[in-house]
């Protein structure tokens, strides 16, 4: 965690595809924004969503030259995000407009000092890891997660995995996970994976739906490389946070590995991960 740049005067604006629940928060960002003397960036896609007022740049290109990106989505959005901004050190100051949003900062009621603080600059960064992935059509990153998933109607998939060069073993399953911490929380911890605290270094693998009674998760050291062998005779879909990028068919390979510094999220003050678990998955338990 490092502390915050100073107050934004440039910010792009990313939202989710149900402009109707945003527009209320649309409407107080730009209030905001025209007090805190910032102009805010709506790209041809977003400006379409909204009735915006001459005071934002409106279908504006999404630019590096920004000093603060301001989500209002769930966290699909957010990954969005910061995938667009990794390696810029422009922060993500995200507000949850989804189901569970354990990546954003404030809630909807918060909106009102939340944006006050993401605009004068008032939060702290909190630097996310990723995952680097050499697959067999290029290179991909992933935030939250790598998904491999066998095909609707196909056979049970069989991979084989290993680190470091060393065969670690080979599953019968329907596919599986490779996280980041920050992507533990996600379909990790569905599959029952071990949630890794933010700040942990390395990454998780874990199996869906294992057609055996001794597969078990795997957390990777973070200076070790990840094989992934297609044993099967059909390919498997590959997905990266959520989005297909390709697949990984019979006797294909691909590598992973952990990049330490990626993309950067703007935390409030008091907004731990810890807070998060208790208040994200704990509200959904009651």
């Amino acid at each position: 965690m490092r502390g915050a740049p100073v107050s934004a005067r440039t910010v792009t604006v990313l939202t989710h595809g149900r402009a109707e629940r945003t527009a209320p928060a649309v409407e107080a960002l730009c209030a905001a924004a025209a007090g805190a003397g910032a102009m805010l960036r709506f790209d041809v896609e977003e400006s379409a969503k909204h009735a915006l007022p001459d005071t934002v740049l409106a279908g504006a290109e999404v630019s590096d030259d920004v000093d603060l990106c301001i989500v209002l989505g769930g966290d699909g959005t957010i990954l969005r995000a910061l995938r667009r901004y990794a390696g810029t050190s422009v922060p993500v100051f995200a507000v949850n407009f989804g189901e569970v949003g354990f990546l954003a900062t404030v809630d909807p009621e918060e909106v009102g000092d939340g944006f006050d603080r993401a605009l004068r600059g008032d939060f702290e960064v909190l630097t996310l890891p990723a995952i680097a992935l050499e697959l067999p059509n290029g290179q991909q990153a992933a935030i939250n997660d790598v998904s491999i998933n066998r095909r609707v109607g196909e056979r049970v998939a069989t991979l084989a995995y290993g680190v470091g060069g060393q065969e670690v073993g080979s599953v019968r399953c329907d596919g599986l996970v490779v996280a980041t911490p920050a992507g533990s929380t996600g379909y990790n911890l569905a599959n029952g994976g071990p949630v890794l605290a933010w700040g942990v270094e390395g990454y998780v693998v874990s199996f869906i739906a294992p057609h055996s009674l001794t597969a078990r998760a795997l957390v990777v050291a973070p200076d070790d490389e990840l094989q992934v062998l297609n044993r099967g005779r059909t390919a498997v879909d590959i997905a990266v946070d959520g989005r297909p990028v390709g697949e990984l068919g019979p006797d294909d390979v691909f590598t992973s590995r952990f990049v330490r510094e990626a993309a950067d999220l703007a935390q409030v003050p008091g907004s731990s991960f810890y807070r998060r678990i208790s208040e994200k998955f704990g509200r959904l338990a009651r």
